[in-house]
């Protein structure tokens, strides 16, 4: 299945990119593009990430708490 239809970027590849560190939405666009097209993938790229770090897209405030 298609992550990101603009690019072709499969949830193996965005798996694959996580796996490799990626840790924001722009180290995964850098990686293969996902999400720097439509941006209607972002959310989707977002839960991934999220699944890999539960504090990513987390205020840095809320992260001190």
């Amino acid at each position: 299945m298609y992550v990101c239809i603009c690019f072709a970027v499969s949830d193996r590849e965005l798996a694959g990119v996580i796996a490799d560190g990626a840790r924001t939405e722009e180290e995964v666009g850098d990686a293969c593009a996902a999400g720097t097209g439509c941006g209607n993938c972002l959310d989707r790229i977002c839960d991934r990430l999220r699944a890999a770090d539960p504090l990513h897209g987390l205020d840095l405030r809320e992260r001190a708490a």
